[in-house]
C-alpha cells in the first residue's frame, strides 16, 4: 500500500535519523563511508519499514524477504535502518568498526541478524541474490530478493553474469536496486586537481542495458519515497522476469557540504562537520 500523508512524514523522518546516525557513527569510529550510505538512505527506510516481508523478532524466519546490500562498503547505512528497525540495539551502532563489533566495516551474516549475504567485494551480492530466487522457485516458496547495487559495482563482471542468468531463468521474484548516484571513490585528474565534474559517469544508459539481459526496468528519482514503494510494487506484479529498479539520487544526499562531492565517498568526520551536518538534519526534521 502506498503510505498516506502522516505516514509518509514519519518515514521522512526515520530517513534523517538514519542519516544522523550514519554521520555520528562515522565520527565515533573515526573511519567510514558515507556518500553511498547518504544515497540509499531512503530506500533503505522504505525497504525495511514498508516494503520487505521481515519480523525483527524472527530474523531467520524462513519464508521472510531477503536483502543483499552489494555495495557492502555502505554497511553502516544498512546497520543504522537495521537498528530503526528493531533488530538490534541503536546504541550498538557506536561500535562500528571497533575490533570484535558485529558491526563490521562490511555486512557479516555470521555476526548480526538481520544480515542475509555477507558483502563488500564488490560485484559479488546479485550472484547470491539469483541463488536465493532459485531457491525460492524451487522450493515452493514466496519470500522475495531484493540486491542493492551501486555504481561501481555495476562494473564488475559477475554482476553482469548473473543479471544473464538472472534473465535466462526469468526470476520474477528478484528485484535489483541500482543506487545510481554517478560518482565512485575518486576523481579523475585535471590540471586545477580532482573535481568530481570532471568525472565520466560511471555507467551510461542503464536502461537499455539491463534491459538487454532481459530485465523489466524501472527508472525513478531514488530519494522520492512515493515512487521508490511504487516501483516496488509494480516489481512484484511483474511475471516475465526480473525487476531492476534505476534510481536516480545524489551521493551524500541530505548534507549539503556533502551531496554530490566524490571526497566524501569515504572521509573522516571532523567534530565541526558533525556539528554542520546535525544543525542541518534538525532544521530538516523541523520543517517536515
Amino acid at each position: 500500500m502506498i503510505p498516506d500523508g502522516v505516514r509518509l512524514k514519519e518515514l521522512k523522518r526515520l530517513a534523517i535519523q538514519l542519516r544522523r546516525l550514519v554521520v555520528e557513527s562515522v565520527h565515533h569510529a573515526g573511519a567510514g563511508h558515507l556518500g553511498g550510505p547518504m544515497s540509499a538512505a531512503d530506500m533503505l527506510i522504505c525497504l525495511y519499514f514498508e516494503v520487505l516481508n521481515i519480523d525483527p523478532e524472527r530474523p531467520e524466519k524462513f519464508n521472510r524477504d531477503r536483502f543483499i546490500l552489494s555495495k557492502g562498503h555502505s554497511s553502516i547505512g544498512l546497520y543504522a535502518a537495521l537498528a530503526l528497525r528493531g533488530y538490534f540495539p541503536v546504541e550498538e551502532l557506536k561500535t562500528f568498526d571497533e575490533i570484535n563489533s558485529r558491526l563490521q566495516g562490511h555486512p557479516a551474516m555470521d555476526l548480526l541478524p538481520g544480515i542475509d549475504m555477507s558483502s563488500g567485494s564488490l560485484g559479488q551480492g546479485l550472484s547470491p541474490g539469483v541463488g536465493m530466487a532459485i531457491a525460492s522457485k524451487t522450493q515452493g516458496s514466496n519470500f522475495r530478493t531484493f540486491v542493492m547495487l551501486g555504481d561501481g559495482d555495476s562494473q564488475e563482471g559477475q554482476i553482469w553474469e548473473a543479471a544473464m542468468i538472472a534473465g535466462r531463468y526469468q526470476l520474477n521474484n528478484l528485484t535489483a536496486i541500482l543506487d545510481l548516484n554517478n560518482l565512485q571513490q575518486y576523481g579523475w585528474a585535471t590540471p586545477e586537481g580532482y573535481k568530481s565534474s570532471n568525472r565520466i559517469p560511471p555507467q551510461e544508459d542503464a536502461i537499455s542495458r539491463w534491459q538487454a539481459f532481459g530485465w523489466n526496468t524501472i527508472e525513478i528519482n531514488g530519494h522520492d519515497m512515493i515512487e521508490f514503494i511504487e516501483a516496488c510494487s509494480e516489481a512484484k506484479t511483474y511475471t516475465e522476469g526480473p525487476t531492476i529498479i534505476i534510481a536516480k539520487t545524489i551521493k551524500g544526499k541530505g548534507i549539503s557540504y556533502m551531496e554530490n562531492d566524490f571526497s566524501w565517498h569515504s572521509k573522516p568526520v571532523t567534530n565541526t562537520d558533525l556539528e554542520n551536518a546535525i544543525i542541518e538534519l534538525k532544521a530538516q526534521e523541523a520543517a517536515l
